[in-house]
């Protein structure tokens, strides 16, 4: 068995330590997907990282560029798994626009309680019969 390395891991065990995946499966399924760079470039699950290199993520369409600052073999707190890695901070802007537009427009859902009322609905059929 060979002795694993403090200066470089695999790119999916180290999402997953450092908590942006559950499991490695998941970390293994988005890096196939093609949602996560390393250094600006399309790479395997077996790609071997160390720190200093920078990924890009899309996590649930949400935007995450990431330096490696830190490397741990081991899934720990979350608190420790933040000392990983620092975050872009128009990044993190970007990222916050998109979460506020998308609370947004649930808020502005026709309707956001769920399926209309047997009244609300001959309501909403006379409007659209007078509008024809």
């Amino acid at each position: 068995m060979k002795p694993e390395s403090q200066t470089s891991m695999r790119l999916d065990k180290w999402l997953w330590a450092a908590r942006f995946f559950k499991t490695r499966a998941l970390a293994q399924r988005h890096i196939e997907l093609g949602r996560v760079q390393v250094n600006g470039s399309k790479v395997k699950n077996s790609k071997i990282i160390v720190a200093g290199d920078e990924i890009d993520l899309t996590l649930n369409s949400l935007p995450y560029k990431i330096k490696v600052l830190a490397l741990n073999h081991q899934r720990r707190p979350a608190s420790e798994a933040r000392a990983l890695y620092a975050e872009d901070s128009a990044t993190i802007a970007k990222r916050e626009a998109q979460k506020a537009l998308d609370q947004a427009s649930r808020i502005s859902a026709a309707y956001p309680d769920g399926r209309p009322t047997k009244r609300d609905r001959r309501q909403l059929d006379k409007i659209k019969r007078s509008d024809w």
